[in-house]
């Protein structure tokens, strides 16, 4: 099937709306009528199902005043459950503060039987499996069973009326005895999930408790809410996906999308999609499309909304399981009624089409993982193609084979086989080397080469020839292969390069010796005497977690300063904490020999969360989760006055961690800086993470790093760099000598001149990066981590977040090492009473220098890049919105690069969705538009 959409979903024609009252009217006792005995008649319903009027006081959609709460929520499904045969009820998990996440499944009553529905769901599972099924059996599938959708609501837990619109759905559903709902219970298995985040809908935050993203954590899956639903998909493998937002303003979007589209996502996924949007556009009623002149309760497509980072709640129903992943956005400022009856609109029509079309729906399913077999066979990636009609491909995906790919077991083996366990998750077949294999014509990540390149034993073999090919190319390839330079997210994503673990591919047909993979290798090796010990290199984040976790049980740990390996001795290695190393892939190798090396301390941690940090969302969150939930220390909150006034919640920690935020200084006063610089020199250790860690460090003294100008143009959205690792420092003890890091638009550090660069950008030929970038040779030669010392202690410095949503685990590894790294003189203590050291005249120099201008927040500024010749034009349409953009030209393009100090993504932006469309309406061409 052509991705392009068809005709008439560009009609996009328009209908009036069947408005479906909440008031059981003209409802029937009893249990539904037999099929034969269904009514014309859309407002008849069972009277012993409650209606959401009934059960929670007031009316879903037409007539709703308020919303819905997570405890009503919980209660609208369990009496639904209780009254209807059509209906079951079960919790996918529970939230970081451990509420329930309810969800119902709605069918047939035949379909819901005791093993009834577990073979529907077989017989899905079965259709993602070519190899086990004949096409006769699928085409029976087809013709007698059931599709399953899922709908689901409130990922942010601001955005509420999806959740709303969800518990009408499920109501007219459960008890409608119209033909029209009979059909659709008779062709489909629909899985409601109300609420993905009960703890940010209780708050009204977009984020949940540890200020995560849920949209954007999907392939990661780091939080509980996503890894639950995951597990779900897993068990239910939906056709079709609808993921309920809301946005700025009173519009609606639904798709057809903007682009770009990633290149595995299926052609019959994106065909359904473009359909489906038909047919919610024939239901929308209110004022139908929005055009130059209806701008309010309307809908638009082909906008903002795109389909390529693997961490959203369309594209990855999309690649990873073959579905019409689908966002759908209303403006919240409509009225609570308007939102919900909107909502209710798309689900339903959704669900609707979705019943029409089961048949074709389950042919083409079983054809999506046919075709990823044979794709994957030939060694063959999909196309990059555009769906927005006025869009031509930049950058098509390049001439590759790609047969195979191996994770080598050389370093970072924790880190390794994690990643295993990430793509067994999501139904990949991982295989180890039994014996090595030499590779004929090998690509190593970082764009190089070898011939016979050799591969060895107890390496980790993906072949692409398995159903879920489009999956591992999404998650693992060295590039995303963009097709449109419009990003809303990131570019890159790569998960052997967020890992740096040591990865190559290769077009070659290869057969290796190779056992499947059945459950993660680690914990001890062999038996140790009970005076030896038992060791593991500290060169992941998998060890750095079993690490901390060890030390909070106290078990004394040593650590070679030259190696990274850490010992313990043989008696302190229960049951319990061999299995937390196997958990985590980490091999303990038994010694003869006594633990050797510097003893590791517990860090006593302070999370700074004073001016300048937002504490709901972002880097300080990360934090929380990773050093707290993860690794299990425990957090100080230190603020602002703390260090001016040099309390004991400041001077009793060890380690000072100082999140990204947007206060240069911190709001430190002088003699605030002073007490810091005192603090390090006593042997604490300042950790400091990308804008406001790094600003707040110089502005103290601590640091001869200067912020590098940016030149015209520059652009870094998200990408992955070649870095050179001084591993002279304990920050980067365990490291490879050539890493890579991520980089989203960081600053731009100069080398220090009185500390050591630990991560440097290559100046040679050797400086390699993926994803989309324009002038990133300004980054040649500067430094991304540095290692500066001051007395007994030292302030580590990252230009870049090295938490960036806990799935950098390269980065999650160098806070670790930043962590441990031992004090210059042990027996100092950073709380005692110390005078300031002096500052040297580089950092004065530094502390100097005006701070940099927060032009992006925590994520950001927006930028567009435009013909020289329309930069005017631009400028004036850009100038109804801000008088703050900044402008430069190069090369005959116009950059304007619009502040967004409060670091918001492209769908919380209060203006860059109608910019983008007035710019489109005035003739702009849009040579690219980061947001």
């Amino acid at each position: 099937m052509s991705r392009r959409i068809g005709g008439a979903a560009i009609a996009l024609l328009l209908a009036p709306l069947p408005l479906l009252p909440g008031t059981p009217a003209g409802a029937h006792p009893g249990k539904p009528p037999t099929p034969a005995g269904c009514t014309q008649d859309p407002s008849a319903r069972l009277t012993g199902v409650p209606s959401p009027e009934q059960h929670l006081g007031f009316p879903l959609g037409l007539g709703q005043q308020r919303v819905v709460t997570d405890d009503e929520i919980r209660s609208y499904l369990g009496a639904v459950d209780a009254a209807s045969d059509r209906v079951i009820t079960g919790n996918l998990g529970n939230s970081v503060l451990g509420q329930s996440m309810p969800y119902a499944i709605v069918s047939d009553p035949d379909h819901l039987r005791r093993g009834e529905l577990e073979r529907i769901a077989e017989d899905i599972r079965d259709l993602r499996d070519p190899r086990r099924l004949s096409d006769r059996k699928a085409a029976e599938i087809a013709a007698k069973g059931p599709a399953i959708v899922w709908v689901t609501g409130n990922v942010h837990g601001g955005e509420f009326s999806g959740g709303d619109a969800a518990l009408k759905t499920l109501y007219e559903l459960a008890a409608g005895l119209s033909c029209e709902v009979r059909e659709r219970n008779d062709n489909l298995v629909t899985i409601i999930v109300p609420t993905q985040n009960p703890d940010g809908r209780d708050a009204g935050r977009r984020q949940n408790e540890y200020g995560f993203d849920l949209n954007r954590d999907w392939f990661s899956r780091t939080q509980p809410e996503t890894d639950a639903k995951l597990e779900m998909l897993r068990r239910y493998p939906p056709q079709v996906f609808v993921d309920a937002h809301e946005m700025g303003g009173d519009e609606y979007f639904f798709p057809p999308n903007a682009d770009p589209i990633h290149h595995e996502i299926s052609d019959e996924a994106v065909d359904w999609i473009n359909r489906i949007g038909a047919a919610n556009s024939a239901a929308f009623g209110y004022n139908g499309a929005c055009t130059d002149t209806v701008t309010s309760e309307c809908y638009f497509n082909y906008d903002t909304y795109d389909m390529f980072f693997m961490g959203y709640g369309d594209t990855v129903p999309a690649t990873g399981f073959g579905a019409a992943g689908m966002t759908y956005e209303k403006g919240s400022s409509s009225a609570v009624q308007d939102r919900v009856q909107q909502q209710f609109t798309t689900q339903w029509a959704t669900v609707g089409w979705a019943s029409e079309n089961r048949r074709e729906i389950l042919s083409d399913y079983f054809q999506i993982w046919k075709d990823a077999l044979a794709e994957g066979r030939a060694g063959k990636l999909q196309p990059n193609e555009v769906v927005q009609p006025t869009n031509e491909v930049q950058f098509p995906v390049p001439d590759v084979t790609i047969r195979s790919y191996f994770l080598l077991p050389n370093r970072q083996l924790g880190d390794v086989r994690q990643l295993v366990e990430r793509l067994r998750r999501m139904d990949v077949e991982v295989y180890r080397l039994t014996k090595p294999v030499k590779v004929p014509n090998a690509k190593i990540f970082g764009g190089r080469s070898a011939r016979n390149y050799p591969v060895p034993e107890g390496a980790y073999w993906i072949p692409m020839e398995q159903p879920q090919k489009h999956w591992i190319q999404a998650i693992m390839g060295e590039d995303p292969y963009v097709p449109f330079p419009y990003f809303y997210d990131v570019s890159s994503w790569s998960n052997p390069l967020l890992t740096g673990v040591q990865t190559v591919y290769t077009g070659d047909k290869l057969s290796p010796r190779a056992e499947r993979v059945r459950g993660i290798d680690g914990g001890r090796d062999a038996g140790a005497p009970r005076h030896g010990s038992y060791a593991y290199p500290l060169d992941s984040a998998a060890a750095a977690e079993l690490t901390f976790k060890l030390l909070g049980a106290g078990v004394e740990l040593r650590r070679d300063q030259r190696s990274g390996v850490v010992t313990l001795p043989a008696a302190s290695l229960t049951g319990g904490r061999d299995q937390l190393a196997r958990s985590l892939g980490v091999t303990l190798t038994a010694r003869r020999s006594a633990p050797a090396g510097t003893r590791l301390a517990l860090p006593d941690v302070g999370l700074f969360a004073g001016t300048g940090i937002s504490t709901t969302a972002g880097s300080h969150g990360e934090a929380r989760y990773v050093l707290g939930d993860q690794w299990g220390l425990d957090l100080t909150p230190v603020g602002t006055a703390d260090i001016n006034d040099n309390t004991a919640a400041f001077t009793g920690r060890t380690v000072l961690l100082v999140p990204d935020g947007s206060n240069p200084t911190g709001g430190l006063t002088a003699a605030g800086q002073a007490n810091l610089r005192a603090w390090v020199a006593a042997g604490g250790t300042y950790v400091g993470l990308r804008n406001q860690g790094t600003r707040m460090a110089r502005s103290a003294g601590l640091t001869s790093t200067v912020e590098l100008p940016k030149p015209t143009g520059y652009t870094v959205i998200g990408s992955h760099l070649r870095v050179d690792v001084d591993r002279s420092s304990p920050v980067g003890l365990g490291r490879p000598a050539e890493d890579f890091e991520f980089n989203n638009n960081d600053s731009i550090l100069s080398p220090s001149t009185t500390g050591k660069n630990v991560l440097t950008y290559p100046a040679d030929g050797r400086f390699w990066l993926n994803g989309f970038t324009e002038h990133a040779d300004a980054l040649k030669g500067t430094v991304a981590l540095v290692d500066e010392p001051t007395g007994a202690g030292r302030a580590v410095l990252f230009a870049f977040n090295p938490l960036f949503r806990a799935y950098n685990e390269s980065g999650l590894h160098l806070v670790a090492n930043a962590l441990l790294a031992p004090s210059s003189a042990p027996s100092a203590s950073p709380g005692a009473r110390a005078t300031a050291p002096a500052v040297p005249p580089a950092r004065a120099s530094a502390a100097a220098a005006p701070a940099a201008e927060n032009l992006g927040g925590q994520w950001r500024p927006i930028s567009l890049r435009v013909a020289a010749a329309d930069l005017d034009r631009t400028r004036a349409i850009v100038a109804r919105h801000t008088g703050d953009a900044r402008v430069g030209t190069a090369d005959g393009t116009g950059y304007l690069t619009i502040p967004n100090p409060e670091g918001l993504s492209s769908d919380e932006h209060p203006f860059l969705r109608e910019l983008v469309r007035e710019l489109r309406a005035a003739g702009i061409p849009l040579r690219s538009v980061v947001g």
